[in-house]
């Protein structure tokens, strides 16, 4: 159902996920080239899971409890990329030329907050749901 709410940031999850990190630098290093998430293999595939995942949640719309589910994995896919992020600029040292950190390190801090906000949606639809069940 593409009129819900939560479609909409799944949408933009699956954007975010699926497209920015690979025009967006996620940091330089000390010679001053951009990384993106091209450059390495893990990272791109964590985006594009993160990315499907949350294309497999807008489909699955009828089961709101898979959706939620599904929105839950996709959080912990981004809580490990955002981990795995931060540890990697903590531990760069040896450098004599500090490397700078790029926009694209914020794509998961994005994706975890428009999942969250999706997860609430579904979780009240499910409760309207149930609203509606006792009526009858």
């Amino acid at each position: 159902m593409i009129q819900r709410i939560q479609t909409v940031y799944m949408l933009l999850v699956a954007f975010a996920a699926g497209l920015l990190p690979f025009w967006l630098a996620l940091w330089t290093d000390a010679a001053g080239a951009p990384v993106y998430a091209s450059g390495e293999l893990w990272i791109s595939l964590a985006f594009y899971a993160s990315a499907l995942l949350a294309l497999l949640a807008i489909v699955r719309f009828k089961v709101r409890q898979h959706q939620f589910v599904m929105n839950r994995l996709n959080i912990l896919l981004n809580l490990f990329l955002l981990g795995s992020f931060v540890i990697r600029t903590l531990n760069l040292s040896g450098e004599t030329v500090v490397s700078q950190k790029g926009i694209g390190l914020l794509i998961p801090v994005f994706s975890i907050v428009f999942l969250a906000l999706a997860n609430k949606a579904i979780k009240r639809d499910e409760e309207l749901v149930k609203s509606v069940d006792r009526l009858r």
